[in-house]
């Protein structure tokens, strides 16, 4: 059948929808460009008929900006259906690739699923207790080895009433030493005189007699 028909050709794909949003968006750009030379004429005709007076020039100045403005209008509306197509597609593209991610997704999960099932297959749930068994009896014995390794020997048995006996004069001794009491009569006695004896005991002869009696170094009468 080939042979005698022959064979069809391959069906070309057809445009990406990104290529169809680049091209609608080149278009939006070219009718932009068309509005923005229209509105360039636009301005120059109002200018010119700004210094023009009443008369047929005018009118014919203000026939071909009327035109201009139709065009111009016509353009914009091109450019909103071509602005909201290209906004369409690409929120169908955003959707589409949505759409794509969660299936990617979704596989990935799977295939994670069935790793994870493989891998529980070999896990024997009786072998954990098992090994968690084992650890605590080894952490029993290492705990028993330390108690052994940390065993006095030949130590001296003592009473505990002495030790009582002995912590209690401990802190009658320690009472004692904060008793401070003491100081009291160091506080309360008597300052020391500041002037010396000599002078101490001229000033007494000079007010109680008129007749001066000599004194030694220490204020004594001297013995004649």
């Amino acid at each position: 059948m080939n042979r005698l028909f022959g064979k069809g050709k391959p069906k070309e794909p057809g445009p990406s929808i990104t290529d169809v949003i680049s091209g609608v968006d080149q278009r939006a750009e070219g009718v932009e460009k068309k509005i923005n030379a229209l509105e360039n004429d636009l301005r120059k005709f109002r200018d010119q008929m700004s210094k023009m007076r009443e008369g047929p020039a005018k009118n014919a100045v203000k026939q071909k900006a009327l035109r201009i403005l139709k065009q111009k209008k016509m353009y914009e509306g091109q450019l909103e259906n071509l602005r909201g197509q290209s906004f369409n597609m690409e929120q169908a593209n955003f959707a589409h690739q949505a759409l794509k991610d969660t299936q990617v997704t979704v596989v990935a999960m799977r295939d994670g699923m069935k790793e994870m099932k493989k891998e529980f297959k070999k896990i024997n749930i009786d072998d954990i207790d098992d090994v968690q068994d084992e650890l605590a009896d080894m952490l029993e014995q290492a705990d028993e080895v330390q108690e052994a390794l940390g065993r006095t020997y030949n130590t001296v048995e003592v009473d505990e009433d002495e030790l009582a006996a002995e912590l209690d004069a401990l802190g009658d001794e320690m009472a004692l030493d904060d008793d401070q009491s003491y100081l009291d009569n160091v506080l309360n006695a008597p300052e020391a005189p500041s002037t010396k004896p000599e002078a101490a005991a001229a000033a007494i002869g000079n007010k109680g007699t008129k007749d001066t009696v000599p004194v030694d170094e220490f204020g004594l009468p001297q013995l004649k």
